[in-house]
């Protein structure tokens, strides 16, 4: 299946389940994303406009954006939407499918494996990957989308045949708003998806859920 990164993170975010990304000798199959839609997304990192932080969004797709926060998480966004129009979707979560002694080199106080790559700092400590890899190329089915020393490796497969969509983690304001953000997409039932936490509130399991096929998506950028 062809990974079309031209089109809305919505679009794109679905079809990242069940594909593997790979760096640093480690290879996760992906089991949760969530879609941000630049200018028209309260929660998106480019809502205000471009910054230094944020310039990779911007640019064309092809590339990760990597962003640091709470001062110790990085995490990592595939960048989609032609140049210019900010988009993206953040790895949230997936298992570790190969690699995974390198990867518990890389957390090594994690007893299980489901625990390893569950939640998107988490994966991006599996994968080696921080700040500069901002900006690095992918590779998507073989072919590099763009120039760059370093790659992020995805390979996709048939779409999932059924997922779920929800309130994205930890997000606060309108945009943690479920009924008009359910721009989160997980595979139902994996151990791996992470807890579901609303912004400035408790933990669940996976917050409240719309069950979806992959072909009835119709999902549209408001």
């Amino acid at each position: 299946m062809a990974l079309e990164l031209n089109s809305s993170p919505l679009e794109v975010a679905p079809q990242l389940l069940g594909a593997t990304v790979r760096a640093n000798g480690v290879s996760i199959r992906i089991t949760e994303v969530e879609a941000y839609l630049g200018a028209a997304d309260p929660a998106s990192h480019a809502f205000k406009g471009e910054t230094a932080r944020n310039g990779t969004m911007f640019g064309a797709p092809g590339a990760i954006y990597v962003y640091f926060t709470y001062g110790m998480h990085y995490c990592m966004n595939i960048v989609c939407w032609p140049a210019g129009r900010a988009g993206g979707c953040l790895v949230r979560a997936g298992e570790v499918i190969e690699g995974e002694e390198l990867a518990r080199e890389r957390r090594p106080a994690v007893v299980r494996s489901r625990d390893l790559a569950r939640g998107p700092a988490n994966l991006t400590r599996c994968l080696a990957i921080n700040r500069e890899w901002d900006g690095a190329a992918l590779c998507v089915d073989g072919v590099r989308l763009k120039d760059g020393e370093e790659f992020v490796v995805v390979n996709t497969h048939e779409p999932e045949p059924l997922i779920q969509t929800g309130p994205r983690v930890g997000v606060s304001g309108i945009g943690g708003d479920g009924q008009l953000y359910p721009w989160r997409f997980w595979i139902p039932g994996d151990p791996t998806v992470s807890a579901y936490k609303r912004g400035g509130g408790s933990r669940t399991k996976h917050g409240q859920a719309t069950k979806v096929t992959a072909r009835d998506q119709r999902l549209n950028p408001q």
